[in-house]
């Protein structure tokens, strides 16, 4: 995962030192570029457990204090969400005939994800003392993390029924690195009243990606992903004109191989004789048989074998208003398939004024549950430019706010 990291910290220097497109999709870029060569940039993170402070202390590093930490509780649920996405990569709109165009794209993509209860984000932030005599819940959470690369080749068919337009495109991936965790029904930690003895019921599955091999250079696995796009204008009696868009995009999988490896557990783990204030702090030599690879060793049945995975795939409906020359209202849909994500509802007013566009972003759901954001057009003849976020509130309260993010294209066109 510090490939992750350090990959995201680059690109968010690049973007403030001078640098795709939200959504995750790049179809919806050709009704404004056409044939074009594109540099695309889409980061989203959030969660409606914890503040943004704490999402950047754990991006970035640094002291978490238990100011942060109780700030950032505040907020948590019985269920709580966390989500991160971050992909970039190169994508050209190349001439094919007067009726269709091809798609060539480059892309890289990184995920994280997780569900969790408010024990189990305890747990991880303060240790076990708070649970003395007490049964911390740890059922039915889970964490998945993924990196891969793509190479994306389709066609764009933009005057179907002479105005809608119609793409679609195959990818070939490479699967980097994956972690997967998820724990079943009855996992939980019981920690006893004087804290010397502690009970770990194990109910869990586990897939990991060759443990050897996380480098970007990394073959781990190889898969495939679809995209579909649908754009229509049409006429009812409200506004000047309508558009209907249609995207489901990354719908796919990938095969992981070379060594990849599978727990899981059904058992319980017991330690005593040794007073443990804190679950996050096993540093004296006495507990090295709990360290983590002994420990899963002891709880977890380890297999070698190849599995395949689905990856996160997106859909995005929006219905656009052309109120006048200069005014449009976008009302849109958008649902994330395995990556513990709520549906996610949202308006985009916008401003057009000669060769730039203002939009304004107010959404519901997701990660972060409540999103506010903006963003900024110039589409000139031979330059479009991009750049925008979703994910404001974050920025701007970071203390109290949940949720960021940012998009960013820039295309020559040709």
């Amino acid at each position: 995962m510090r490939h992750f990291y350090l990959t995201y910290l680059l690109l968010f220097m690049l973007m403030y030192g001078a640098m795709r497109a939200q959504y995750n999709t790049e179809f919806m870029n050709y009704s404004y570029t056409g044939r074009s060569i594109s540099a695309n940039l889409d980061f989203d993170a959030g969660s409606n457990g914890f503040t943004n402070s704490l999402t950047n202390k754990l991006l970035f590093g640094g002291y978490i204090d238990n100011t942060l930490k109780k700030d950032a509780s505040k907020g948590l649920k019985f269920k709580n969400n966390f989500g991160l996405a971050l992909n970039y990569g190169l994508t050209a709109f190349v001439k094919g005939n007067e009726r269709f165009d091809f798609i060539i794209g480059f892309k890289e993509q990184q995920i994280l994800n997780a569900t969790y209860t408010r024990d189990f984000f305890n747990l991880m932030f303060y240790g076990n003392a708070m649970y003395l005599g007490q049964t911390a819940n740890l059922s039915n959470c889970n964490v998945n993390a993924l990196s891969f690369q793509e190479v994306k080749f389709g066609a764009i068919l933009h005057k179907f029924d002479s105005v809608a337009k119609i793409g679609i495109s195959i990818s070939f991936l490479k699967g980097q690195q994956l972690f997967y965790i998820k724990t079943n029904r009855n996992s939980s930690l019981y920690t006893s009243a004087d804290g010397s003895e502690i009970f770990f019921n194990s109910n869990f599955n586990m897939a990991v990606s060759d443990p050897n091999k996380k480098t970007l250079g990394s073959f781990n696995g190889i898969g495939a992903a679809a995209d579909i796009y649908f754009e229509t204008p049409y006429k009812n009696k409200w506004g000047k004109k309508n558009v209907l868009i249609v995207n489901a995009n990354n719908i796919g999988f990938i095969h992981w191989q070379n060594n990849s490896v599978q727990y899981s557990s059904d058992s319980t783990f017991r330690y005593s004789g040794y007073r443990i204030n804190t679950l996050s702090d096993l540093k004296d030599s006495t507990l090295d048989k709990l360290k983590s690879d002994s420990l899963l060793r002891r709880l977890a049945n380890k297999r070698k074998e190849n599995f395949n995975v689905n990856i996160p795939a997106n859909l995005l409906i929006i219905n656009k208003i052309y109120l006048n020359e200069a005014f449009a209202l976008s009302a849109g849909f958008r649902y994330i398939f395995n990556a513990n994500y709520r549906p996610y509802i949202f308006l985009e007013p916008e401003y057009h004024y000669k060769k730039v566009y203002f939009v304004f972003h107010a959404g519901y759901g997701g990660y972060a549950l409540l999103n506010v954001g903006a963003s900024l057009v110039w589409n000139c003849k031979s330059i479009f430019l991009k750049a925008g976020s979703n994910g404001l509130q974050g920025y701007l309260f970071p203390k109290i706010g949940y949720g960021q993010g940012l998009f960013f294209s820039l295309a020559k066109k040709f």
